[in-house]
């Protein structure tokens, strides 16, 4: 599997879901304004409320979104030989990039997950090479490959 794939791949669908957050973000703090030059009922008020309180949720999610695609791009995708940022991990017959979290995608026909260096499963691989077999949750896993 071709990793700057697999890195574009991510960008894009990171991109996709920053789009996403931003229009929904926009949305709300569309919603959240109350015309000042018309009486305001309480049942508007408590509506704009929420979707000022939304707004600001939606804010920190578009920050996150904007730091998973800087991080991204700032990766080193390069041959890797043992399990750290930037590699593509088969564990157990599945695919894993370490880079930033994201749900299933699939990348060259294959289903692909990203992790991040946040995530527990890491601190139980990293640093592992092919062919070790490393202990997760009470569970015996083979690093099957590591590009």
């Amino acid at each position: 599997m071709d990793k700057n794939i697999i890195k574009e791949t991510m960008l894009s669908l990171e991109d996709v879901a920053l789009q996403s957050a931003r229009e929904k973000y926009f949305d709300y703090v569309a919603d959240a304004r109350l015309d000042r030059s018309e009486p305001v009922e309480s049942d508007e008020q408590a509506q704009a409320e929420i979707a000022s309180d939304l707004s600001e949720a939606l804010d920190d999610t578009l920050h996150d979104q904007t730091d998973k695609l800087e991080k991204l791009r700032e990766i080193d995708f390069g041959p890797k030989s043992t399990v750290s940022e930037g590699a593509l991990v088969q564990l157990s017959g599945r695919f894993f990039v370490i880079a930033v979290s994201t749900g299933k995608f699939t990348c060259d026909g294959r289903e692909v997950m990203g992790i991040s260096t946040m995530a527990p499963i890491f601190e139980a691989i990293e640093g592992a090479h092919a062919g070790e077999t490393v202990e997760f949750n009470g569970r015996k896993l083979v690093i099957e490959d590591v590009v």
